[in-house]
């Protein structure tokens, strides 16, 4: 007797698949999808578009568990992937080594890109998106000020 133990991650996919799955049968149609997915996005989003999803990751017209996964863990990579593109964004404006965009490390980047600001005025760019006030930007403010 053979007991497959999943991890975390897969039993919290497990748990997201079956609710998906309104019909019970083991397979999220894309009639499934789009009424899960418009709930959870507050938005319609087309069958014709899921259906074209489901069909480029099998040819039967319906997700399985493994083919569930694979489309959520492939948005996820997506995601890491943008925000490891964001922090090599943010190393370049962060110059001083400080760990945070500072006022004169923004000026530097931009007049190297061409734009001539001053001092002040990247203060004053600054101080739009500085959430918790200190005068510089950290990775967090960062990201927030580019979504």
């Amino acid at each position: 007797m053979s007991i497959k133990v999943m991890n975390t991650k897969s039993s919290d996919y497990k748990r997201v698949f079956d609710h998906f799955d309104e019909d019970g049968n083991g397979m999220v149609s894309p009639k499934e999808l789009q009424r899960r997915v418009g709930l959870i996005c507050n938005e319609e989003v087309l069958v014709e578009d899921l259906e074209i999803v489901v069909q480029s990751l099998r040819n039967i017209g319906e997700l399985g568990f493994e083919d569930f996964v694979s489309l959520v863990e492939s948005d996820e990579q997506k995601e890491e992937e943008k925000l490891e593109d964001l922090r090599k964004a943010f190393r370049m404006y962060e110059m001083d080594g400080t760990d945070c965009i500072t006022p004169k490390s923004l000026n530097r980047m931009l007049n190297r890109l061409g734009e001539s600001i001053s001092v002040d005025e990247c203060v004053g760019m600054i101080n739009r998106f500085d959430l918790n006030g200190d005068g510089v930007l950290n990775f967090d403010e960062f990201r927030a000020m580019l979504v």
